[in-house]
């Protein structure tokens, strides 16, 4: 026997010795209580992760573990929890009921329900930390997840197991992105979570009344770790989301998930760990809260065929302050995702809803998601943007503009107020192509902009009824044929003559 076997062999005598695995009837006592984390001793046998029960019948989740003692987040009822408490060890690892039952429900960040309607019934029982599907169980991403936003799906597109980050200041819109995304999922059987750290709670109650008025409550989720509540929550919840979102991602289901947002949660974390008296690092944040954040992204993934070929989606969203997006979250976040939705302050301002900064967003794996449609339509689009953004600012010095440099800019000019969407009106996928067909063919050059919306909605009500045929046909081949761009010009010339 090697050396090494020989090692390895007394390890695991001595682990076998110690019954690590039987801690059911261990109990210990409460040493200290700050601030919903509890310190605690004599529970030798406990393990990272475990559930343990206080004197009071709170639960606690071991976080880490130290020479005589331990310390654990007190799950709920911080006020029941005081020094000299007896404590018991579970032998559990902290796990939540899941099912089909969550949809339409609003609960808290341990999952638990707040909408007062009743318990919620559930099928199985899934961990909460879990590892993430691994390489070879995984397909690379090539369906759509369309968002309804012109933007976003002609531009940087997003696919089906993607992780996408929308980040930028406050007040950019960065949430409307998002609810607008569940929106757009209501004929397209993904079921949504919606992870809400951090927030007020009149921002989670309009967005839960705007769910249910359009429907989409029926098919989402909405996990509630508001900014009043437990930093324990607010750290807990993101896991309990995802967990919520794996019973349909293992069980042949698409889902999204959206991490509202995963700033707030840092800031959770950090307060955590000051009281777990782990070191702080760069900003003052933990060396692990990069782990912490790719552990989570990572559960996100499309499933091959052999693993029932589900998909989970995930938009995090982060918060930036004053556009600096080399601070220590928001690269740990843009490193781990598959690309970014940036958004900018000033476009906000001058009125361009979404305030999507095309130049700086990409979508490094979504482009072989993008329907064949929408993308030889659109194949241009983003360096006609990117033209007429480098002509307008060239255009502020110069009194005199050659023909071709006119036209280019006010081709531009046109584009950009296509682009513009109001909120909560997400567009299917073969309405986008035509519209954004007519402006890059130069149907609309010289179409006054304060037209141009009467134009649009024209020439989607004509889809929806005369051009019926048209539409239905574009959504089942979903490629522009030369018969279903024949069509569309027709659609476009017919739309004209009736302004």
């Amino acid at each position: 026997m090697s050396v090494v076997q020989e090692l390895l062999a007394k390890i695991q005598k001595q682990i076998d010795s110690k019954n690590l695995n039987d801690s059911r009837d261990e109990k210990g006592e409460v040493i200290a209580v700050k601030d919903g984390v509890a310190t605690i001793s004599g529970l030798n046998k406990a393990k990272f992760s475990e559930i343990i029960v206080f004197e009071s019948g709170i639960k606690g989740l071991v976080l880490d573990l130290d020479m005589g003692s331990i310390w654990a987040l007190i799950l709920g009822g911080v006020d029941q929890v005081n020094q000299g408490m007896t404590v018991q060890s579970t032998g559990e690892v902290f796990s939540i009921g899941v099912g089909e039952g969550y949809l339409g429900r609003v609960v808290d960040g341990l999952g638990n329900p707040i909408d007062g309607l009743g318990d919620i019934k559930t099928k199985e029982t899934y961990p909460v930390e879990r590892i993430a599907p691994g390489v070879m169980t995984r397909k690379s991403v090539h369906q759509p997840l369309q968002t309804g936003i012109k933007a976003i799906d002609c531009m940087i597109p997003i696919g089906k197991g993607q992780r996408e980050l929308i980040i930028w200041d406050r007040q950019t819109g960065k949430t409307t992105i998002a609810i607008d995304t569940i929106l757009n999922q209501k004929d397209d059987n993904v079921k949504c979570v919606y992870v809400a750290i951090g927030q007020k709670e009149s921002k989670i109650r309009r967005i839960v009344e705007e769910l249910k008025a359009k429907g989409a409550m029926d098919y989402t989720v909405v996990v509630n770790a508001p900014a009043h509540s437990p930093a324990v929550l607010q750290y807990i919840a993101p896991y309990i989301g995802i967990t919520i979102a794996e019973y349909f991602l293992y069980n042949k289901q698409d889902a999204l998930i959206i991490y509202d947002d995963l700033s707030k949660h840092a800031n959770a974390y950090r307060e955590i760990s000051l009281l777990l008296r782990r070191p702080p690092g760069r900003e003052a944040y933990p060396g692990d809260v990069f782990y912490l954040h790719s552990r989570l992204l990572e559960r996100s993934a499309k499933l091959n065929e052999d693993y029932g070929s589900g998909s989970c989606t995930a938009l995090p969203i982060i918060e930036t302050q004053a556009n600096d997006v080399s601070a220590y979250i928001p690269t740990n976040v843009i490193s781990i995702t598959d690309g970014q939705i940036f958004l900018e302050t000033d476009l906000f301002n001058a009125g361009i809803r979404p305030a999507v900064n095309v130049g700086l967003s990409v979508s490094r794996v979504g482009g072989s998601a993008q329907t064949k449609l929408v993308k030889k339509v659109a194949a241009k689009l983003k360096l006609e943007l990117a033209y007429f953004r480098e002509l307008q600012a060239f255009a502020q010095f110069a009194s005199d503009l050659d023909e071709t440099t006119r036209k280019r800019i006010d081709r531009g000019t046109v584009m950009v107020e296509l682009l513009k969407q109001g909120n909560g009106q997400p567009l299917a996928f073969y309405k986008q192509a035509t519209i954004i067909y007519a402006g890059l063919n130069g149907y609309l050059d010289t179409m006054p902009l304060e037209n141009l919306k009467t134009f649009e909605m024209s020439l989607y009500e004509k889809l929806d009824t005369s051009y019926q045929e048209l539409a239905q046909e574009m959504k089942e081949k979903k490629e522009l044929s030369k018969e279903i761009e024949e069509g569309i010009k027709n659609l476009i010339e017919d739309t004209l003559k009736s302004m």
